[in-house]
C-alpha cells in the first residue's frame, strides 16, 4: 500500500513539476505560432505582449524572460515560419535523377508545394506587410528559404554543363533566373482569388522548364 502511494505521489510531483523537454518545445512553438497569427491579424503596432500572453496562456513575465521586446518575439516568430517552409537540401537531392528536365520539374513542384502550405501563405503575408519595418526578414527569408534551393540548382546546372549536356556560363545566375521563371506566377498568386489550380501549376512548371532548357541546351 505504501509503495502504491509513493508511486502516485511521484507521478503527481512529475506532473506538477518542471515540464518535459518535449512539452517545453511544444509550448514554445505554440507561443511563436500564436504571436505570428496576431501580428498578421492586427499588425505589429497593434499587437501587444499582453495580448499574446493572454492568447497563449502564459504570463508576461515568462514571455519577457525569453524575448526582451516585442520586435525580438516578432523576428523569432517569422524565423520559425521561414524554417517550416524551407525546402531542405535532403529533399532536393531526393528528387534528383539523371534526367535534368525531370529533376527541374520535380524541384519546382516541391518548392511550390512548400510555399503553398498554410505556413507559406502566412509567411508571404507577413513579409509583404512588415518588411518595410523589418527589412532583415527579407534576407532571412532568402538565406534560409531560397538560398539552399539556389545553391542546389547552381550545382546541378554546373554538373550537367561539365557533362556537356547544357551550356551555362554562370550557373548561379542561371539558377536565379530559373527560380524566377518557374516560381513567379504560381507563388505570386497563391493567396489571391486568381490562384492557379494544380493542373495550371503543372502546365506552368512544364512550360517554364522547357523554355529554360531551350535556352541552355547545347546546339
Amino acid at each position: 500500500m505504501m509503495l502504491v502511494m509513493d508511486t502516485l505521489s511521484s507521478q503527481r510531483a512529475g506532473r506538477a513539476g518542471r515540464p518535459t523537454r518535449e512539452q517545453a518545445q511544444a509550448r514554445q512553438a505554440e507561443l511563436l505560432d500564436t504571436a505570428l497569427d496576431m501580428f498578421l491579424d492586427r499588425g505589429f503596432e497593434l499587437t501587444t505582449m499582453e495580448g499574446i500572453a493572454a492568447a497563449v496562456g502564459m504570463t508576461k513575465r515568462t514571455i519577457y524572460a525569453r524575448y526582451a521586446e516585442k520586435s525580438a518575439l516578432f523576428l523569432a516568430a517569422v524565423t520559425r515560419a521561414i524554417e517550416r517552409t524551407a525546402t531542405t537540401t535532403a529533399e532536393l537531392h531526393a528528387v534528383e535523377s539523371a534526367d535534368l528536365e525531370a529533376t527541374l520539374i520535380a524541384v519546382a513542384r516541391l518548392r511550390i508545394a512548400d510555399l503553398s502550405t498554410v505556413d507559406g501563405v502566412r509567411l508571404r503575408r507577413i513579409i509583404t506587410t512588415e518588411s518595410y519595418r523589418f527589412p532583415e526578414i527579407l534576407m532571412l527569408s532568402y538565406d534560409q528559404g531560397a538560398r539552399p534551393l539556389a545553391d542546389f540548382l547552381a550545382d546541378l546546372l554546373r554538373r550537367h554543363d561539365s557533362a556537356g549536356a547544357i551550356c551555362v556560363e554562370r550557373p548561379d545566375m542561371a539558377a536565379s533566373l530559373f527560380m524566377t521563371m518557374v516560381l513567379g506566377g504560381p507563388v505570386r498568386l497563391i493567396a489571391s482569388p486568381q490562384a492557379m489550380s494544380p493542373a495550371e501549376i503543372d502546365e506552368w512548371v512544364r512550360a517554364a522548364v522547357r523554355l529554360f532548357l531551350n535556352g541552355v541546351t547545347r546546339r
